[in-house]
This record gives structure tokens, sequence and C-alpha cells, in this order.
């Protein structure tokens, strides 16, 4: 075991307010609090029932960190213990339940396993979808007692393109294609680009969607659905069995949780502006999560068709659509909310009992990865933001002090803690500008106000 100490000194930060109507979050004026730094690129925060915190550190090697993932626990004396290391980058979730950790990682392929107090580290489900664009995300366990997952799109849109090489975490073709978790039937778009794998100059190369790079599709081209799938969120019991799905057509449910009343909610980060199928202004969207329902990706936007003139690029051609069986599947489920485009809603919690705004979400907004996924514009996200589910409206609660905010848990004191990832940018010419050791944990008090 590795002790370290990461405690950090607590900053002033002026009052920060968000209205709704004649309720007012605010923060002391001496808060947020740093409670700990020095992570490298953190993603997931889990408190125990003796309310002592865990967190994971994705394992990307951004900005000279080390490779493969890590979980710390932090002492109430204010250092830190390593649990574990060199798990499989980027590590996406972590969640405390009956004594247990509960881990995902996206790393290639992707994995959950448990983490029990004696050390042992128990594989719950392996082999899962990757790589590609997105990852095996983060978990949470049900009112059934059922663990819940999500797992990312491999592409933008569905068709691998030459966007793989700019993504920072991924760099690679080929990469895997999208699995889907119904069965769909192809309209036979297939885009041409260079073809990378080859050395001959100007080689040309055309792919379609749900296919290999470089494999072509025809009309009416039926591709089964499989099992673990894509774009989607599954459940398995505690122990791995019984795997199935839940829902399909998620492009990438970072966030996962559920309400008191037993609803599951997913925050869904939408498409970009970029690869061989862009789309342009995709806003972020907050789904209730039902069984056996589609969400629409890859052709629907929530509840507009993705050749909506509102959802046309500036980097390619309008989309069309890639599926020929609309009317085989479910309906697209509507979203509860949608957030800006750009801001990167990944993962909630919800306010528990005995403090204020109970049952109301808090959401950490990631922010823009511009000019990587979309064209530059003013920044978006970088903040906390609050979501009143008696009519699913948006108030902004903080964004001073932090970086990237990616993960939100109110802890057994009443607090709302904040994972930041770090310092985290793109460049059109250098990539990915990261600062390893800049990610960091602060403890917020809410008051509310009536006024």
């Amino acid at each position: 075991m590795n002790m370290e100490s990461v405690t950090g000194a607590s900053s002033t930060v002026s009052e920060t307010v968000a209205r709704q109507g004649s309720r007012t979050v605010s923060l002391d004026e001496d808060r947020p609090e740093q409670i700990a730094v020095g992570f490298s690129f953190p993603t997931s925060l889990t408190f125990d029932w003796e309310g002592i915190a865990y967190v994971a550190e994705s394992g990307l090697s951004f900005g000279g960190a080390p490779a493969g993932g890590r979980i710390w626990r932090l002492e109430l004396d204010g250092g830190r213990q390593l649990l574990l290391d060199r798990l499989r980058p980027p590590v996406n979730g972590l969640t405390w339940h009956e004594g247990s950790l509960y881990i995902s990682e996206g790393g290639h392929p992707g994995r959950i396993s448990r983490l029990d107090p004696n050390g042992e580290q128990v594989t719950i489900l392996d082999n899962l979808p990757g790589p590609g664009n997105y990852h095996t995300n983060m978990l949470a366990f049900g009112p059934d007692g059922k663990l819940y997952f999500s797992q990312g799109a491999m592409t933008n849109t569905g068709i691998i393109g030459l966007d793989a090489y700019e993504l920072g975490w991924l760099k690679r073709l080929p990469h895997a294609h999208d699995l889907p978790g119904l069965d769909v039937v192809l309209a036979g778009v297939n885009v041409q680009t260079s073809n990378p794998l080859l050395e001959e100059p100007g080689a040309q190369v055309s792919t379609g969607a749900f296919v290999p790079f470089g494999t072509s599709t025809k009309l009416g081209q039926r591709v089964r659905a499989t099992l673990p799938c894509t774009a989607a969120v599954m459940r398995c019991n505690a122990d791995g069995s019984d795997l199935e799905l839940v829902a399909w057509g998620i492009r990438n449910a970072y966030g996962l949780g559920f309400l008191p009343d037993g609803r599951l909610l997913a925050t869904d980060q939408g498409a970009d502006d970029r690869g061989s199928r862009p789309v342009g202004n995709v806003p972020d969207l907050l789904f209730e999560v039902r069984e056996g329902a589609w969400y629409g990706w890859p052709d629907v936007i929530g509840d507009r068709p993705i050749t909506d003139p509102e959802y046309r690029p500036r980097r390619g051609p309008a989309p069309t659509f890639v599926l020929a069986n609309h009317d085989e599947m479910p309906p697209p489920e509507r979203p509860l909310l949608e957030f800006p485009p750009h801001a990167a809603a990944v993962k909630f919690d919800v306010a528990p009992p005995g403090g204020p705004f109970v049952g109301q979400l808090f959401v950490a907004l990631f922010g823009d990865e511009a000019p990587m996924t979309a064209p530059p514009g003013p920044r978006a996200g970088r903040s906390v933001a609050r979501v009143d589910p008696s009519d699913w409206s948006l108030h902004p609660v903080v964004s001073e002090s932090l970086s990237r905010p990616i993960d939100v848990r109110f802890g057994p004191d009443g607090a709302l803690y904040v994972l930041d990832f770090g310092a985290f940018e793109m460049h059109a010419e250098r990539g990915v500008v990261a600062e390893a050791e800049s990610g960091k944990l602060w403890r917020m008090w809410l008051a509310d106000r009536n006024e």
C-alpha cells in the first residue's frame, strides 16, 4: 500500500447564487473549499457507509500522468491510501454497494469488477465492447438489486471515420464498430474517405454503418441485435449473471442513477460536428430510461430527426438516415431536458432528505471540447447545475474555481462534493493540453433561502 498526503488548503470564493423564482441556492462566502488535491484526471467519487470517500483516477496518460487507472481511499486525517492501480483506462465508474467497491473500466476490452474488503478484485463482466470513441461507463444498483451500467457508442453517429485520429484518448484505426441492441436494417449509406491503412497515395475506402472500417453496406442489409451492445443501458445480477438489455439508442450515457421513486435517469452526450457523419448544434439530453425503449441514436436526436436543418453541421454535408426500418423500432423517447450544446452533462446525484432541495438533481457539466468535437466557439459547461424534477428546469449553481467538474455526490454530512477532472483543454495544433495532478475534490454547503 502506498500512502500519500493530499490535504489541500481551503480557498475563499465569492458567493455564487442561482435563482428559481423565490428559491435561492447559495454557497457560503468561504465555500467551495478544496478538501483534496493532486489527482490525475479523476472521474468518479463514492462514499462508504462510514462516510469515507473513494476516488477513481481515469488512468489516461495526458500531461505525463502514469498510465492505468487507480482507486484511492481518502482517510479522515487528510491522507490517502492507494487501493488499486494499473486498471484498464479510462476508469469511468466507482460505486460502493453492500461492503464492496464496484469499478467500471473502459479499457480494451471493457470490464466491471468488484473490490472486496480483503483487497481481492473479482471480475463481474469482461470483454465489453471497445476500443472506440466511448467506453463502458458508470454503474448503479437499482431497487431490484440489479447492477445497471451504460455502454457508449464506438462511433460519433454509427460510421467509423478518420476522426478517430483526432480523439486524444483513441488515436487509432481500425477500431471496433458499433453493435446494435435491436435488429436494424441499413439504408446503404456509405462514406468515402482516404485509407490511412494503405501506403498507396490517394487510396480511398468506403465505410457504412455498423460495420468495420473499409466495409460497404447495401440497402436492406440487416444487422442482428447483439448482447452486449453499444449505445445502450444494460443490467445483470450483482455477480454478472443474466446480462440483459434495458434500452438501446443512448449514444453515450455517461451519467446514470435512480430517483427516490425508482425511476432510472441517464445523461446522454450529444453527437459531435466531426468525422464521416458530422452533426451540428446537438444538445446533451436527460432521459428517463424505460425498459425496451429506443432513444433514437443514430438517426434521431431527442424528438427530432438527425436530418432536421437545426442539426446541419459546419464540417460536412447534412446527414441522412443510416437506418431503413424506423417503422419497426419503438417510437424514439422524448428527453426530459435538453442541456446547452457542448455543455457535456456527465454525472449527477439526487439531493437527500434532511437538507435543501430534496429530490432535485445536481449535475456536473464537464464542458466543451472544441475544436476537437466542434468548430471553435464560446465556452460551455465547466460548472454544476441543478435540475428541478417538478418541471425539469435547469438552473446554474456554481462555476467559479472549477476546471472540469465530472462527478457530484452528496456526502453523509449533507454537503455536496464536486470532483474536478483538472486542467484539460483542446488545441487546434497541439491536440490535448492537460496537466497531471490538477484534479481536485471540492466540498460545498448548500443553503435554501425563501425570499
